[in-house]
């Protein structure tokens, strides 16, 4: 994403994983995409999750890459996971009172308070951006509407196939500076970064079935072809 580009060098940037289990396939190679991107700037990361069955996944996302790929990392100084809150909105909305005050403990049940990566954050005005990789509710229409309409924070965000045409909206008003719609959206990222992720083998793998579907009409057509010529005769 280009606007990801934008941000400065070593930024702090708000990310918020906003699914569970069921939506793996479409968004974890984005998660992964978007932290190597993030890393690779050198941002430090505070994330957030707004789904019940999704701190202990994204969790898992998370230090998987930083682990393998960005081992000079430490945790609480260059990346948190605030791990999930309940409320919903409600959360988003008291995040831009106080980010310390609206998560006093990590998703480990560290003191935030303490945390290097924590210092200087207050609200929103301490990010230039905010990440959303979304499923469904809560997530990116509920970020757009409670945060970046009210708080003015720069987002861009990753959602499902199915839901992607709903947020065309807000790419085109620019309350949303970059979206990815599903697994295509998925692998056109990893694309971009030159990465071979599992977005782009599984678009490889979903054009072969086309492939194989497609010739298997063919075929069929033959077949069909074949029998009402011999029949004519």
């Amino acid at each position: 994403m280009k606007a990801v580009d934008s941000i400065p060098d070593g930024s702090k940037v708000l990310m918020s994983c906003d699914y569970d289990p069921a939506s793996i396939p479409e968004m974890v190679p984005m998660t992964r995409t978007a932290l190597r991107h993030l890393l690779d700037k050198r941002c430090k990361l505070v994330i957030t999750v707004l789904w019940t069955g999704g701190p202990g996944l994204v969790d898992r996302v998370v230090r998987q890459i930083i682990e393998k790929e960005y081992p000079d990392r430490k945790y609480g100084v260059d990346f948190v996971n605030l791990g999930y809150k309940a409320g919903d909105e409600a959360v988003m909305l008291a995040m831009g009172q106080g980010i310390v005050n609206t998560f006093p403990r990590d998703y480990q049940g560290n003191d935030t308070r303490s945390m290097p990566i924590m210092n200087g954050v207050r609200d929103y005005s301490s990010f230039p951006m905010l990440v959303n990789i979304s499923a469904g509710y809560p997530g990116t229409k509920e970020w757009v509407q409670q945060v970046q309409a009210r708080f003015h924070l720069p987002m861009v965000a990753g959602v499902t196939a199915v839901s992607a045409p709903e947020y065309y909206p807000y790419l085109q008003s620019h309350q949303l500076l970059g979206l990815l719609g599903g697994m295509a959206g998925a692998a056109e990222y990893e694309k971009a970064r030159h990465e071979k992720g599992s977005a782009t083998r599984g678009m490889d793998a979903q054009s072969l079935a086309h492939y194989f579907v497609a010739l298997c009409i063919l075929l069929g057509n033959l077949v069909q072809w074949t029998k009402s010529r011999r029949t004519v005769a």
